[in-house]
């Protein structure tokens, strides 16, 4: 789905999330987070144990598979997970609801997947490269990190909750001084005629510069300008966007060369790169002077 990896296989055990072990009795040292942001019941931080990222993974399952549609292995149907290896390496930004979770049992409402280019080139590359030639990309300097598995629970699509993810992600990006993301958007259905018009919107009006263009791979090439310009109804085509790639385009984001089709989860995806530097300057100028709570 938006900026998803999408393999499911059992998680492996995430050793860098677990929590600080004490060696004597005394008060817990403080745990310095990347995120770390309340609003009222809500906290916004990235996972720290295993129970965490499995109660993500159980989030992301309900939506992609239960409520869209996607085709899940018989491991992710067996287990009610979407898990995949990428998940061992990756940061999980989670927004959990303090008065619904209980020891071992946090409630994860709302979730992204984050993997830095450090972590994935030390540990096989990124999800995106199995559908898109990243050498563009990535021959910028920096850290840029690709984003994925974005999902939230029905009952919290809130603006509240949008807004704590991209404060989320807002100190994510600071933290670690990123100045590019990244990842496989993605668009419902396979059907790219029907496509075609929002396709060609998006390349038409958010095709990246060459210098940072991702192209997808040959043997899963969809050509996506086929309606010419001056044949484009620019409105209705702009009305079909999803809405988290709608978003992305107004923060500045761009598209890569050509889309992607993907069976299993029953979308077609392109591949999106967006500048961080309007989501830092508005985060810096609207919640930094303020601290964090």
């Amino acid at each position: 789905m938006n900026m998803l990896a999408k393999l499911a296989v059992p998680i492996r055990a995430l050793p860098k999330f677990a929590l600080p072990r004490r060696a004597t009795p005394g008060p817990a040292p403080e745990i310095r987070r990347p995120v770390d942001v309340r609003a009222r019941n809500l906290e916004i931080r990235l996972a720290e144990t295993p129970d965490e990222v499995e109660a993500a993974q159980r989030l992301r399952y309900d939506v992609f598979y239960r409520e869209l549609g996607a085709i899940p292995t018989v491991e992710a149907a067996r287990a009610g997970r979407d898990a995949d290896p990428f998940d061992a390496i990756c940061d999980h930004l989670l927004v959990l609801d303090t008065q619904r979770s209980l020891p071992g049992r946090p409630f994860v409402c709302g979730t992204y997947r984050l993997l830095r280019r450090s972590v994935a080139e030390a540990n096989g590359g990124f999800y995106s490269a199995r559908e898109y030639d990243l050498g563009p990309l990535l021959a910028q300097p920096g850290e840029p990190v690709e984003l994925g598995r974005s999902c939230v629970r029905e009952d919290y699509r809130t603006g509240a909750v949008m807004q704590l993810l991209w404060r989320g992600i807002a100190e994510y990006l600071t933290a670690h001084d990123i100045r590019i993301m990244f990842g496989c958007g993605s668009l419902p259905g396979t059907d790219v005629d029907a496509l075609i018009p929002t396709l060609s919107y998006l390349h038409h009006f958010h095709l990246a510069p060459s210098d940072l263009r991702p192209r997808a791979l040959e043997n899963r090439y969809v050509r996506i300008d086929r309606v010419p310009l001056t044949r484009l109804d620019q409105k209705a085509a702009r009305a079909m966007l999803p809405p988290l790639i709608k978003g992305y385009m107004r923060l500045g984001g761009f598209i890569g060369d050509g889309a992607v089709i993907d069976h299993q989860f029953n979308t077609t995806d392109v591949c999106v790169i967006v500048p961080t530097d309007h989501i830092t300057e508005k985060y810096h100028r609207h919640y930094r002077p303020c601290g964090k709570r």
